[in-house]
């Protein structure tokens, strides 16, 4: 088919259907999207609590759990030992269809009825502080990870061991406040580096080791921001600009940060790719309109799967091993064409509008199933009643259509609806990505999750901890500290927290101080480091001899001359970012 642009049903904004897309959408036997790509990524991520837990009563024993859902919401609650147990039947909850209803309708009843499990863990160790993980050990309010061991206060961590405070790393040991790093040891405050080795306040590093606030480097040593000194040279100033106090820390992290700043960055960060567009991507092929991606073939308007495998997908968001997945989220570990769904992993097959199943195959509007096939809102039948419902069921879909209290129309092909989300859009990573006040989240058909007011006895201001984390005692272990926020960000602070034992051992360790903030406003500093999932049209600002600000002046010719480069592209730095763009072609010709 031919090229066709269409108006969001949600935003109004005009968008493109390529043919390619259509080959997909043809391919897996649905219509083509009616929301743009922006939305449906909104959509999704609505059913996605990304690091938030809450403490809350069991609805089958009564005990005190923890929950990624809040107290508030209506839905009943299992814990884990149980909802993964045969104490109980899903199939108790199976009803007929209701062809003279909406059936999406009949879904989020069915959703109402039977209980949630407390967590989307997969066999952790230890990690019962941690959601959205598999294979976590010893982890502590770790988050959307998979096999990674001793580490605390991280979300995106995969594969790594023994690092706190990080955001989206893999293959990564002792690495400390350090975002998108991929096979790197002590690593401490830097972000988009690989193969590196004790690295410090540095960005974008490849094969670097010994290097301290550098920016834009490949395979050297012993540099201090981007100046060159030998072994002996490095380890002497290193003496005297990285003590361990909080102060010359603070210091260091706002002195390399504006130093970035007088650097090109390229328009999007990846390495090891062919033919692909966004933002965050490693390691993969034909991938399009897609972020934070590694070991991904043939996907687009794709999230969050950074962790791979994942082939042929069209709107996926979130964990691994994929393959055929269309409008889904945290939907993986061996799923083979599903469509519609979320939570549902472990060699799932052919599920449309399912949620939380497990190693279940050929099931429509089905909700916490395991190890079943041939079912409907949870009822068995056979292959061939099976077979006949589901055409049925779409062809009722699009005659007897859901419209949400927006009044958009939901047919066959759409995702569920924002306002079946138990959760709130601030408890989301949307509010990470899209922002919204309580009152625009509303108005756009969200829920929003009110913050209870904390009440801590807070015994250790910030101001009062040691300077020295070596001058830390275990005394600090039982001390309630206040963030320094003060609860007056926006940031989802806590106003206070606590220090675990293995974290001080870890500043000890790596010699950095105690932090000042809680968790939540130390991920949400590291968070704003990171660019959005939107992207811009913007022109390479490479001036000929300098940048077109004048702030950086060019290592090397380059092939326009002197002239201003004339690229083009799309990038997710926003026009407001005060970093410097510059074309692939510009900025290889930069880094040294």
């Amino acid at each position: 088919m031919n090229q066709e642009n269409k108006i969001c049903q949600n935003c109004k904004q005009r968008f493109t259907i390529e043919p390619e897309d259509f080959d997909f959408y043809k391919k897996i036997n649905v219509p083509a999207p009616t929301w743009c790509p922006i939305c449906r990524f909104q959509r999704r991520f609505a059913f996605r609590n990304e690091h938030f837990l809450y403490k809350r009563k069991s609805d089958f024993s009564g005990e005190m759990i923890f929950s990624q859902l809040s107290p508030d919401v209506p839905m009943k609650v299992y814990e884990l030992e149980v909802w993964n147990s045969d104490r109980w039947d899903l199939m108790d909850y199976g009803r007929n269809i209701d062809f003279t209803r909406p059936f999406l309708q009949q879904i989020l009843e069915l959703w109402h009825d039977a209980p949630w499990r407390a967590k989307s863990v997969i066999n952790p160790v230890a990690s019962d502080y941690s959601n959205q993980c598999t294979g976590f050990k010893n982890c502590y309010l770790c988050f959307n990870g998979n096999y990674s061991e001793d580490s605390a206060y991280s979300n995106g961590i995969d594969y790594s061991k023994s690092c706190f405070d990080n955001s989206h790393i893999s293959h990564s040991e002792l690495c400390y406040e350090g975002f998108w790093l991929t096979r790197c040891n002590k690593v401490i405050c830097s972000e988009n580096c690989e193969d590196c080795f004790d690295i410090y306040f540095s960005k974008n590093l490849r094969g670097c080791s010994n290097c301290f606030g550098c920016v834009n480097m490949r395979n050297k040593s012993y540099c201090i921001f981007n100046k060159q000194y030998t072994k002996e040279e490095y380890g002497e100033e290193i003496k005297k600009i990285f003590s361990g106090s909080w102060d010359l820390y603070e210091e260091n992290r706002i002195k390399s940060m504006d130093f970035w700043f007088q650097f090109p960055v390229k328009f999007m960060e990846g390495t090891k790719n062919v033919n692909i567009t966004g933002d965050y991507i490693n390691q993969s092929k034909n991938v399009k309109d897609s972020f934070l991606i590694r070991d991904g073939e043939d996907v687009k308007y794709c999230q969050y799967l950074q962790a791979g495998p994942n082939k042929d997908c069209y709107d996926l968001s979130t964990f691994k091993g994929n393959e055929l997945v269309y409008e889904s989220s945290q939907t993986g570990d061996g799923a083979y064409n599903i469509k519609f769904c979320f939570q549902c992993w472990t060699n799932v097959k052919n599920l449309q509008y399912c949620a939380s199943c497990i190693s279940t195959s050929d099931c429509f509007g089905c909700f916490g199933l395991r190890n079943k096939q041939y079912c409907i809102l949870n009822k068995q039948y056979t292959k061939e009643e099976y077979d006949v419902l589901v055409e049925k069921l779409i062809r009722q879909m699009n005659d007897v259509s859901y419209k949400d209290k927006m009044g958009k129309d939901y047919r066959y092909g759409e995702f569920f609806p924002a306002e079946f989300s138990p959760l709130g859009y601030n408890e989301t990573p949307d509010q990470e990505h899209l922002p919204l006040t309580m009152e625009e989240a509303r108005g756009g058909g969200f829920n929003w999750h009110l913050v209870d007011t904390k009440n801590y006895s807070i015994t250790k201001k910030p101001s009062e901890l040691p300077t020295h984390a070596k001058d830390v005692g275990d005394g600090i272990l039982e001390e309630v500290i206040g963030c320094a926020h003060e609860g007056k960000c926006t940031d989802n602070c806590t106003t206070a927290f606590r220090i675990i034992r293995s974290e001080l051992e870890f500043y000890k360790l790596m010699n950095l101080p105690l932090p000042r903030l809680c968790p939540n406003c130390r991920h949400y500093n590291r968070i704003k480091r990171r660019n959005t999932v939107k992207h811009w049209y913007r022109k390479c600002q490479c001036g000929g001899e300098k940048s077109e600000n004048g702030v950086y002046q060019n290592a090397s010719a380059h092939t326009h001359g002197k002239d201003s480069c004339s690229n083009e592209f799309e990038t997710n730095y926003s026009p407001e970012r005060k970093e410097i763009i510059y074309c692939e072609r510009c900025y290889q010709a930069e880094v040294s």
